[in-house]
């Protein structure tokens, strides 16, 4: 049996700064119809810098859950612009002043962090090697940059306290167990 849907109207809701909602009309494969709801986002990245043992992290209030959340330096896809690679050494550089080329951070696959209502992909890199120049944050862009030690990142991941996916997905992906 196919599961596959079909689109056969796509109605956009509201179209903002870093995303779009839409109200698509889909076929079902049995034939009847249904309304998808959902959002458009250009996807992102997330990068994994760990350096002597110790892991970059960020921590930053983040709004949808009104507190302080501990992730991996991660950021937005300028919308057909760059590479993720690209993306990630930029994010990187701005959120915590070191510098890695794109062409040596270690793609660890890609993820999507909610499928039931948006087609985002989170690009994942690693890196090992990287220089100490200067942070940029953007202007609404407040964080505090915080080394952990792999064993205290994944004790962390564990405890339930790190519960952002693409950092605990990023940092088990590249655990030497």
């Amino acid at each position: 049996m196919t599961t596959t849907e079909k689109t056969l109207k796509k109605h956009i809701i509201y179209e903002g700064k870093i995303l779009t909602l839409r109200r698509d009309e889909a076929l079902l494969p049995n034939g009847q119809t249904c309304f998808r709801e959902m959002v458009e986002h250009p996807g992102g990245v997330a990068v994994c810098l760990e350096l002597d043992g110790k892991i970059a992290f960020v921590r930053q209030f983040r709004y949808p859950y009104g507190t302080e959340v501990l992730e991996l330096p991660a950021g937005k896809l300028d919308k057909g612009a760059e590479s993720p690679a690209h993306c990630g050494s930029r994010e990187l550089l701005e959120e915590t002043g070191w510098y890695c080329p794109p062409e040596q951070l270690r793609a660890l696959g890609e993820i999507y962090p909610s499928p039931g209502y948006t087609a985002e992909k989170i690009h994942l890199f690693y890196a090992d090697r990287a220089e100490k120049r200067e942070a940029h944050l953007d202007e609404d862009e407040f964080l505090n940059v915080e080394w952990l030690a792999r064993a205290e990142a994944e004790r962390l991941i564990a405890e339930n306290v790190i519960k952002d996916a693409k950092t605990v997905i990023a940092v088990l992906r590249t655990s030497r167990k």
